[in-house]
């Protein structure tokens, strides 16, 4: 599946003496050349979030002379988003992502319009959003987020380019089920159905090499100034698997699923649709589950029980609830930590946000520990509603 596609956008009618001056890296290179950087400057893309992956996109962007670019993202500035979202500073700490980006981006390129969604991508929002843009880069770390763009996407004609990031790897490809090769292809034909809850980690529980968003997301706009001026040989059919450790690429392709179901609407609830926790353990949490008040009460109180932390050994070591015993999760879904619990006192569960601790406690209960809770919010919700002094990450 490999072979130029037409270019995207339509050239702008000019370049003035400005824009010339500041593209002529771009436009003495032929394959590029002064009709490429018009049809950059006549393009509309919309990036799905101001993080990661977002940043270096938007800052490459915005130099490369994309005309429009769109970012939608609710969010406000975290210091723990500094080690990695390079379009953020310190002085940005709790304003806007959107805003905040905008800010960087006039700095980066006075001649690129901005366009601001701040809001949560929804099934509501998504194809009013999506319906004024000629590209999409989904750069997000969920997987409800990532079907509805896809979703989205298919329903609008739209190409997008996705990129993830974990750890140390990354990957990228190309979605555009209306390609004009006739060879489209859309996310569910790379991934039919999510993986199931608390299998895949997110990058807030399992971290990322803060460098990698660089190299995932200028990858991204690669192929982003491939698909708009019509040169090259996009990702549509290939994802690239970068591993940072072995610095290494590795090439997979990717074919057309007869069996995937075509996407004729977008769903209610993508949430439920990727069961970001299980239903188990939504009935496990249901009447079981502690707010970070409750808990203090019951160490104030002098209460016996016992208090489990669920998550993994590096996560214990960046903070964690004084009195608190580690037991990571999955031993106790496999049942080997099982026999290393209280039968004669209470015990409560408790993770970094409360969905690992809420299927722990789903095995708990159905292994005979009728009376398990769990901490709702988790050490998120402890630190903030009850020891500021510890540090969030």
């Amino acid at each position: 599946m490999s072979a130029t596609l037409p270019p995207l956008v339509e050239p702008a009618a000019e370049l003035t003496k400005e824009e010339v001056a500041r593209y002529s890296r771009h436009l003495i290179i032929p394959d590029v050349g002064m009709d490429g950087q018009k049809r950059l400057k006549n393009a509309r893309v919309l990036i799905i979030g101001a993080g990661g992956l977002g940043s270096p996109a938007l800052l490459y962007l915005a130099a490369a002379g994309v005309g429009t670019l769109g970012v939608i993202d609710f969010d406000v500035v975290d210091e723990s988003n500094l080690q990695r979202q390079v379009i953020h500073g310190q002085s940005d700490i709790d304003k806007s992502k959107a805003v905040s980006a905008k800010e960087s981006v006039a700095e980066i390129n006075p001649y690129v319009h901005m366009r601001l969604h701040e809001e949560q991508l929804s099934s509501e929002n998504a194809l009013d959003v999506f319906r004024d843009y000629d590209l999409i880069l989904d750069g997000t770390d969920n997987f409800s987020t990532r079907y509805l763009v896809n979703d989205a996407a298919v329903l609008l004609g739209k190409p997008y380019v996705w990129g993830s990031i974990f750890r140390f790897e990354g990957q990228v490809s190309v979605f555009w089920e209306d390609a004009p090769n006739g060879q489209g292809l859309n996310y569910r034909d790379l991934y039919p159905e999510p993986p199931p809850p608390g299998m895949v980690p997110s990058c807030a529980e399992g971290g990322v090499l803060g460098v990698l968003c660089a190299s995932i997301g200028s990858i991204m706009v690669t192929e982003a100034v491939k698909l708009i001026t019509g040169i090259g040989d996009p990702l549509l059919g290939r994802l690239i698997s970068y591993d940072a450790l072995d610095m290494r690429y590795r090439e997979v392709k990717i074919r057309k699923d007869p069996d995937t179901p075509k996407v004729t609407e977008l769903l209610d609830d993508y949430d439920a649709f990727c069961g970001v926790v299980s239903d188990d353990a939504q009935q496990a949490a249901a009447g079981h589950t502690l707010t970070p008040a409750e808990l203090k009460a019951k160490f104030d109180a002098g209460e016996d029980f016992e208090l489990i932390d669920v998550r993994d050994p590096h996560e214990y070591d960046i903070v964690n609830i004084k009195g608190a015993r580690l037991i990571p999760k999955d031993r106790i879904l496999s049942g080997e930590a099982l026999a290393e619990l209280p039968q004669d006192k209470p015990i409560v569960l408790h993770c970094k946000s409360g969905a690992r601790s809420a299927e722990a406690l789903s095995a708990l209960h159905k292994a005979g520990f009728a009376d398990a809770t769990h901490l709702g919010g988790g050490v998120l919700g402890w630190a903030n509603q009850v020891d500021p002094s510890l540090p969030t990450y």
